[in-house]
């Protein structure tokens, strides 16, 4: 019998843990980066099969790197797809998060209007950006919406929440946990994982890029797909993610057009 790791939340929304579960099987069908099993799930209650830790080396990384981009072109619906044949509630960490049954054709009119502004102006609702770092905000997802940042990119299959607390390094390699899964563009995973730090990252990187080549300048582009869990985190964590999200959007302006 597998160790069990229990999740318990009986004040949590409808769906909540039902959410994480199905995110979880859609990125396991995919074949790519390592999943957490799912034991059972209820509401209020998740059981995941418990994982033994370990130290994360260059090899492990590069591994994880090429499954990460096997997860991604497995592909969705389209962009704002959640998991198939989930109809119910999405959310990223405690907060909503908005999907569209089959997707949006549209990449930038989907992370503008789904991915940004919506926790932008939750922030700003909260007292946690304002003045000239909210107009910054703004100006950059008229530009994205507009669409000339989109890229001809498929959907990607994406974890969603891929900051480094959600990839678990095990004797067996990487293993994601808690995802908020939909179909959106793969460079915003990576841009997740290079905010919030990872072991090894250029490793990842590499591993990923040898495996499904990144288009020429998406170094440059890190900033624009970093809005997103910068303007979450201004929305939950506070004004000290005023400043990075202000000098995001202040970068996407600066971009080239796709």
């Amino acid at each position: 019998m597998p160790r069990v790791h229990t999740k318990r939340r009986p004040s949590a929304p409808a769906g909540f843990f039902e959410w994480e579960a199905a995110g979880l099987a859609w990125l396991a069908a995919a074949r790519g980066a390592q999943v957490v099993r799912v034991l059972a799930v209820e509401p209020g209650r998740i059981d995941l099969e418990a994982l033994e830790p370990a130290r994360p080396d260059r090899r492990d990384a590069g591994a994880f790197g090429a499954a990460l981009a096997a997860t991604h072109g497995a592909g969705a619906a389209g962009f704002g797809a959640p998991p198939d044949g989930w109809a119910g509630p999405a959310f990223i960490g405690a907060q909503p998060l908005r999907t569209t049954p089959g997707g949006r054709s549209s990449w930038g009119a989907f992370y503008s209007e789904d991915r940004v502004l919506p926790y932008a102006e939750l922030a700003a609702r909260r007292g946690h950006i304002g003045g000239e770092d909210l107009a910054l905000v703004r100006r950059a997802c008229d530009r994205i919406a507009a669409g000339g940042l989109d890229d001809g990119e498929p959907p990607a299959r994406l974890h969603g929440d891929l900051w480094n607390g959600n990839v678990q390094w095990t004797p067996q390699g990487a293993v994601l946990i808690d995802p908020a899964a939909h179909g959106g563009h793969r460079e915003t995973d990576l841009a997740m994982l290079a905010l919030f730090g990872c072991p090894h990252l250029e490793e990842v990187l590499a591993g990923y890029d040898a495996a499904h080549p990144l288009r020429p300048g998406w170094r440059q582009r890190v900033p624009l797909h970093q809005l997103h869990p910068l303007a979450v985190h201004a929305a939950s964590h506070g004004s000290a993610y005023a400043d990075p999200l202000a000098d995001a959007a202040r970068a996407v302006l600066a971009l080239p057009s796709a």
